[in-house]
């Protein structure tokens, strides 16, 4: 296990060496995306089949039912505050769901900036590797201690290969997490909406029980 450990340690030193001092920006910028990629398919994670009126019959019915995602934590704390019967329920309801808002879209910048930077620190190291190239055929040295021609079209591609795969499967993974952010937040809204619009049962009761007043006078 050491021994491929080794190896691996080796093989990042040389394409560190090869793309250039571009590289370790590079590979900070992956580490970064892929954790702030995996904490956003981890908050947003789906696992369900109900629609939101099913779910809100189902949790009215099974108060002590563990959440599974966090639009079933949004149904059950809505419910909670709906039962309490609070006035202007709408109010505490925006504030209570703006942290879900918050949580769903947190790292949404940082992914985003950097699918948009990675691919230009590997053009940086392209221009960086052309300039070495030119500088090389200008002074006629083939074989330099960088690398000459050879080193500088190599660094050129390395860095460019590098960037553009750090970009291209995080641009394709921030897109459909896009997607599912936007498709919470709707169901954040519908969930309000349902809520705000429904009686509470203590609304019902009240309203059943003058309706046995007035019908016994």
């Amino acid at each position: 296990m050491s021994v491929h450990l080794h190896e691996y340690i080796l093989l990042i030193k040389e394409l560190f060496g090869a793309g250039g001092f571009v590289m370790p920006p590079l590979f900070l910028c992956a580490l970064l995306l892929w954790y702030g990629l995996g904490y956003r398919y981890w908050t947003m994670k789906s696992k369900r089949s109900m629609s939101i009126h099913d779910m809100l019959d189902f949790f009215s019915q099974n108060i002590d039912q563990s959440p599974r995602n966090i639009v079933e934590q949004a149904v059950q704390q809505g419910l909670a505050l709906r039962n309490k019967g609070v006035n202007n329920l709408r109010r505490y309801l925006d504030e209570f769901f703006y942290v879900y808002l918050k949580e769903i879209k947190k790292f949404s910048v940082m992914t985003k900036t950097i699918v948009v930077v990675s691919p230009l620190l590997g053009l940086l190291g392209t221009v960086i590797g052309m300039i070495e190239t030119f500088d090389s055929l200008g002074s006629m040295s083939l074989f330099t201690q960088s690398g000459g021609i050879a080193g500088g079209i190599s660094q050129a591609l390395i860095s460019t290969q590098t960037g553009l795969a750090v970009a291209i499967p995080g641009m394709l993974i921030h897109s459909m997490l896009h997607k599912k952010q936007q498709k919470i937040e709707r169901e954040l809204l519908q969930i309000r909406e349902l809520l705000c619009t429904q009686p509470t049962p203590f609304t019902q009761s009240s309203h059943l029980a003058n309706q046995e007043k007035g019908s016994s006078s």
